[in-house]
């Protein structure tokens, strides 16, 4: 628990500030964060990211996660995102051939899925904050915050029914009603004392759904990890695993806080 502690402050300190700053540093920012996340579902896999395919892989996400903001850049190479993005799964599949399916169609499809699982998710991160606001990405953050802290410490003090022991053992009913319960206090903080331009009861009704599909995601991440056998995504923050161990959730509630349009 303090080895946790002490990398969530120190990481928190570096991350805050960049994501308060946003522009080219954030971009910067969520490009090295799904780049990691890439990186640690291949590994699962065992695929190599320094390999072809792996540079293929990682030039997906990369096209995925371009602005819209700097859209004007591609208009140079007169190809959209969608056609570069097609281009890239041709040549993973041409790879296929190339290798004589060592590297196979199975291989291929989880490179593509992945780029997209993770690129989507990180690329409404960058821009939740251009359209919506560091208001809106500090309400994802804490309410996040809430539901895993409330679902870990509620779960463990009265949890009794197991919510999906096929895919996450320690988890509770118990626990994710309380973490649901967390995030709402979390929102109705928000309504009051910040900008947030959300009446008071549409974001706790909100909030009951982006604390739900939160905890999908952790959920989804959850299954990746059995099905691969392996205990965290990755060790790059000790005591929390791997970029994908601690975005999991974000990654399913940054899309949808567009999805609600909030900020419009």
């Amino acid at each position: 628990m303090k080895q946790r502690i002490i990398t969530g402050v120190i990481a928190a300190a570096l991350f805050l500030p960049i994501v308060y700053f946003g522009g080219l540093p954030m971009v910067l920012l969520t490009y090295f964060l799904a780049t990691i996340g890439l990186y640690e579902l291949m590994k699962m896999k065992k695929l190599n990211i320094f390999s072809i395919n792996g540079v293929l892989s990682v030039l997906f996400l990369w096209v995925l996660l371009f602005p819209e903001k700097y859209y004007h850049i591609l208009d140079a190479f007169y190809y959209s995102k969608i056609e570069i993005c097609f281009a890239l799964i041709l040549l993973l599949l041409t790879f296929t051939v190339i290798t004589k399916n060592q590297f196979t169609f199975e291989d291929a499809s989880f490179s593509i899925l992945s780029a997209i699982y993770v690129g989507i998710g990180f690329s409404f991160f960058f821009e939740t904050r251009q359209e919506g606001g560091l208001v809106f990405i500090l309400y994802s953050l804490f309410m996040i915050w809430a539901t895993d802290s409330g679902a870990y410490f509620i779960g463990k003090a009265l949890g009794k029914t197991k919510l999906w022991p096929d895919i996450s053992p320690n988890k509770t009913v118990e626990g994710s009603v309380g973490g649901v319960v967390c995030a709402v206090l979390v929102a109705v903080l928000f309504a009051i004392f910040s900008n947030i331009n959300v009446g008071i009861l549409s974001l706790m009704g909100i909030t009951v759904v982006l604390s739900i599909f939160g905890q999908i995601g952790d959920l989804v991440e959850s299954a990746f990890k059995r099905h691969f056998n392996v205990k965290d995504s990755g060790k790059i923050l000790p005591g929390h695993g791997g970029i994908l161990d601690r975005f999991d959730s974000l990654l399913f509630v940054w899309p949808l806080l567009h999805l609600f349009h909030l900020w419009v």
